[in-house]
């Protein structure tokens, strides 16, 4: 198990925007830290009410947006417009080409949400959009599937070799992982603290894990947590 402190994450302050980068994005540049396998991004945001990012464009992009807190209006080149609440995932696929925008439109809430960009299998695909609930019943005390490669257990799909997991753990609820012989797996504590392996963790914090690992997590408080299981 390999730590990645969430202290050591790179930081910008926009003023409307606080922004965390666990890996190089942007203005913060770490060779050290340039992704994980196909994993490419794991941006944490805050963006103030009334305040967002306008009309932007992505190519070949697997993007995935996790709402932690607030509400997130989504406007896309394909048409779609849609709000994204914790309990959320949404997945686009930017293939040849979109743009998109992003805004908090509350008008004195925040919104801290989790964006994730995982490397395609393949660059050129028609861009599509997704968007699915998981109930906190779902999730809570377990990992739950919400993204993969095929779809299953009724997650969103991803053009990728990945499978994401998110889990809710009360103080004292542990959730337990093997990594399989051939893959390799990266653990974000998107909220609380918990002992990962017997060590503790605190919110932004993450570990990689090699094939065959054992990921035990206990929650110390209420945790909230995502899993990436990668090729």
């Amino acid at each position: 198990m390999i730590i990645r402190p969430g202290a050591e994450r790179g930081y910008a302050d926009h003023g409307w925007l606080r922004s965390y980068h666990t890996f190089s994005f942007a203005n913060y540049f770490d060779p050290q830290h340039m992704g994980f396998r196909a994993l490419r991004v794991i941006n944490e945001d805050r963006v103030t009410g009334g305040n967002g990012f306008g009309a932007h464009p992505h190519r070949d992009m697997e993007i995935i947006s996790y709402v932690l807190e607030g509400e997130m209006a989504h406007r896309d080149s394909m048409g779609n417009g849609t709000i994204i609440r914790p309990g959320e995932v949404q997945r686009m696929s930017a293939g040849t080409g979109v743009v998109h925008s992003e805004f908090n439109n509350s008008p004195d809430k925040l919104l801290h949400f989790l964006q994730i960009w995982i490397l395609p299998e393949r660059a050129g695909l028609t861009p599509s959009y997704e968007q699915k609930a998981f109930p906190s019943a779902e999730r809570q005390g377990r990992w739950r599937l919400v993204a993969s490669r095929d779809g299953r257990e009724g997650s969103v799909t991803v053009h990728q070799d990945v499978s994401l997991y998110a889990g809710l753990f009360a103080s004292g609820d542990g959730g337990r992982y093997e990594v399989p012989a051939n893959r390799y797996a990266w653990l974000h504590l998107a909220r609380g603290s918990a002992e990962v392996n017997g060590v503790r963790l605190q919110a932004g914090d993450a570990a990689a894990f090699e094939p065959g690992e054992a990921i035990e997590l206990a929650a110390a408080d209420e945790a909230e947590a995502l899993l990436f299981d990668l090729a």
